[in-house]
């Protein structure tokens, strides 16, 4: 296809690969909504003000509400910041930065979503297999029930 087409067309949408700055706000959730647990900062100035671990409970968009951490979770409202950034560490470990003003709350991944993709997929198919067997072990019984009540 012919670059100048596509320009034609409408702006490209950017492409990030692993560093970079994001403003679009379903992007945002997007990246965010599957982070899981992580160990966050909250810095201000360039200052740490707090810093813990906690597990991410929500993500959303609604201008109403505030983003809130406390009790080791986080329920992140991304109409709090102003754009993500994101990045890597000195020992290369991916970060998330959500900043508004002179605020910024860090994310840093501490669950691996590779692993816990396959533990998903992995209990998904345990259970569909035990309900299988429940609902084949149902019927057999209800057969064995009709044999033996005309019997």
């Amino acid at each position: 296809m012919n670059h100048e087409r596509v320009r034609d067309l409408g702006t490209l949408a950017p492409c990030l690969v692993d560093t970079g700055m994001v403003v679009n706000k379903a992007d945002m959730l997007r990246l965010l909504q599957d982070l899981g647990q992580v160990s966050y900062s909250h810095l201000e100035d360039g200052l740490v003000l707090s810093a813990d671990q906690g597990l991410i409970m929500e993500v959303f968009a609604d201008p109403q509400q505030a983003t809130l951490v406390a009790n080791h979770t986080l329920y992140i409202n991304v109409h709090s910041f102003d754009y993500l950034e994101m990045g890597k560490t000195n020992g290369d470990q991916s970060h998330f930065d959500l900043v508004q003003d002179n605020r910024r709350l860090r994310l840093v991944p501490l669950s691996d979503p590779m692993k816990d993709h396959m533990t998903r997929t992995v209990n998904t198919a345990a259970l569909e297999a035990m309900v299988a067997d429940a609902l084949s072990a149902s019927w057999d019984a209800c057969l064995d029930d009709d044999r033996n009540f005309f019997d």
